[in-house]
């Protein structure tokens, strides 16, 4: 998934190119999979999409209509049926990406300081700095005084937080998430959301976020993509303008987050009912 196209497509010299060309782009993106029933399902179709280094963006749309696909594809763990996927990848010896998914991803027979150098390790970074990146996260989460505890003794917030800090630790170009906080009760999710918040604007990482929720992604993100029931297609692609840092709670007061929230919402009732009637004609 090198971006040589992408640098051509806009007509510059590589490094000039690397200032201007952004972070992701996608370029007539389709993706199909064997249906249950015969036949092919087509997932995606006809995405285009560019996000610039160091941009959160959040992506919200009905149940089935890929956005887990489009970041397993950005991810490398996917090929495209057609089309092009370019990541800019500006250290080669950083990893360009890392990918937090949905539920506990933690390896149970792992510690906690050794989950969270599970990335590390494979990429043979130095013990010494293992150690001290580690332990950098481990503060940043406020899981410091559980290091060696495994999954199993932590609640499911914090292996959430395990997550996230392995995700870092590993200092990727690109953080990827799958609704991380879906499955967590509203009180640990908002903790988390704060805490990805302040992360973020110290780290800076492009952020490639899908969520269900509106609210969610209205407070953590610049820009907010709605997709279209299957296949997806991008239906809206809307800056966030809210200054930074920000306040959940004071952030809803303010009648613009309530105007962009209805907007977005009318748009995605729209495609949850058509992604409800694909089901009921039983095209799955």
């Amino acid at each position: 998934m090198g971006c040589d196209w992408a640098n051509e497509m806009i007509g510059m010299a590589p490094a000039a190119a690397q200032a201007a060309s952004p972070k992701i782009a996608v370029q007539h993106l389709e993706f199909a999979y064997p249906g249950a029933r015969g036949g092919t399902i087509m997932a995606l179709a006809g995405l285009n999409l560019a996000v610039p280094d160091g941009q959160f963006c959040c992506i919200v749309g009905p149940s089935g209509c890929g956005k887990s696909t489009l970041l397993r594809l950005l991810a490398g763990l996917e090929q495209p049926t057609r089309g092009n996927i370019a990541v800019r990848h500006d250290n080669p010896a950083l990893p360009v990406n890392s990918m937090v998914f949905q539920g506990d991803s933690t390896f149970p027979w792992l510690t906690v300081r050794e989950n969270v150098a599970y990335g590390l390790a494979q990429r043979h970074v130095p013990a010494a700095l293992r150690v001290a990146r580690v332990a950098t996260f481990l503060d940043m989460v406020g899981l410091r005084s559980f290091s060696d505890a495994y999954p199993g003794q932590l609640s499911g917030g914090m292996r959430q937080r395990v997550s996230l800090a392995r995700a870092l630790a590993n200092d990727p170009e690109i953080l990827l998430m799958d609704e991380p906080f879906a499955s967590l009760d509203e009180q640990n999710r908002l903790l988390l959301q704060l805490e990805l918040l302040r992360i973020w604007e110290t780290e800076r990482k492009t952020v490639v976020f899908v969520t269900h929720s509106i609210d969610e992604a209205l407070l953590l993100g610049d820009r907010v993509l709605l997709m279209s029931a299957r296949p997806g297609r991008l239906l809206l692609d809307e800056l966030v303008a809210f200054p930074r840092p920000r306040d959940p709670y004071t952030l809803k007061r303010e009648a613009a987050f309530g105007d962009m929230a209805y907007r977005i919402w009318e748009l995605l009732r729209r495609e949850v009912n058509r992604a409800r009637d694909i089901e009921m004609q039983g095209v799955a």
